[in-house]
């Protein structure tokens, strides 16, 4: 769109304007099919800073301030600032699961829907968190690593793994994912026990109300809850020390949901077991320290990535724009309190 249009719904049969909300380098798999329904504006952003340059709130206040709908992908914020440049905004559609990106205490004040990824990724990242789990505990990276340096003849032994069966696997946040992630552990034999925002009546598992309690009862806790002001650093050094020197964390929820400079100097320590952690306070910075430790598993925050999660985002993402514009109910609503 050139610098001079307007962001409004156009008239008549034309297609309705989106606004996207990206850095560069995320690409858009799906553009050709939004294109074909959307008249899509790409404001011009080099860099995650220029979220927050007075050129880019020029820019939408230039061209978008009737714009609609809003679709936000990667870690793209959507602070009060951003909102106010887009006076007419009713809709923020976002492509992740999690929302801590975008402010939704201002969307609510606004009556500004919101709207999620769903359970798009839900059936890969439990996948993926499995994999990290079995990973850390058979010490599959880290054997890897020994054979290719080829230590094998020199050294000898690897040391050995540790068994999944029978492992006390407790969840932070029983949600979509968190579901998934118990049902593929269950079949290992392994028990499960949760901690929530609220029990859960419909599952029979063992609940806990504190991150901590549940620790103290687990040998593994997998964090798949969402990132709010009430769940960050809910993973804090009381909580690992709970989990004990054996214990394993795997993360495939936020970075900030741990606190992360204690959870490396508890495994510098030898006061806790081991890691598998898919995402970071910092990202794409990651402490120096995991490098070289063989009980910590690290992947660069690629649970959700596969082509097939890819297919079923295009289909949530599309749904929730035609959902908003035919003033039908979205497909995926996140809820505001």
């Amino acid at each position: 769109m050139s610098g001079g249009d307007s962001g409004g719904d156009p008239p008549g049969d034309e297609k309705p304007i989106v606004l996207l909300h990206r850095l560069p380098t995320f690409e858009l798999p799906y553009q050709d099919r939004l294109s074909g329904s959307f008249t899509l504006v790409d404001p011009p952003i080099a860099s995650l800073s220029d979220f927050n340059s007075e050129s880019h709130r020029q820019y939408l206040t230039t061209n978008a301030t009737e714009v609609r709908a809003v679709l936000c992908v990667g870690p793209s914020p959507i602070d009060a600032q951003t909102l106010n440049c887009l006076p007419s905004l009713e809709c923020v559609v976002v492509s992740a699961t999690g929302v801590d990106k975008v402010d939704l205490a201002e969307c609510g004040r606004r009556g500004i829907a919101v709207a999620n990824a769903g359970d798009a990724f839900s059936e890969d990242v439990a996948d993926f968190a499995v994999g990290l789990l079995i990973d850390v505990l058979r010490k599959i990276s880290a054997s890897d690593r020994f054979v290719r340096t080829g230590s094998w003849p020199n050294v000898g032994q690897f040391p050995l793994g540790y068994r999944l069966r029978g492992k006390q696997v407790g969840i932070v946040g029983l949600g979509t994912i968190g579901s998934m992630v118990a049902e593929r552990l269950i079949p290992f034999g392994c028990s499960i026990a949760y901690n929530s925002r609220k029990r859960k009546q419909s599952v029979s598992f063992p609940y806990y109300d504190s991150a901590y309690d549940l620790a103290l009862n687990s040998d593994v806790l997998v964090i798949c809850c969402c990132l709010t002001n009430e769940t960050r650093h809910i993973i804090n050094k009381d909580v690992m020390t709970a989990l004990g020197k054996e214990g394993v964390i795997i993360n495939v929820g936020r970075g900030a949901l741990i606190d992360e400079k204690e959870m490396v100097q508890l495994l510098l320590e030898g006061k806790l077991g081991g890691a598998g952690l898919d995402v970071f306070e910092n990202e794409p910075n990651v402490p120096t320290e995991l490098y070289l430790l063989d009980n910590v598993v690290l992947t660069p925050h690629r649970a959700v990535t596969t082509p097939e999660s890819f297919m079923a985002l295009e289909e949530v993402m599309v749904e929730n724009l035609e959902a908003f514009f035919s003033n039908r109910p979205l497909r995926s609503p996140v809820m505001l309190d």
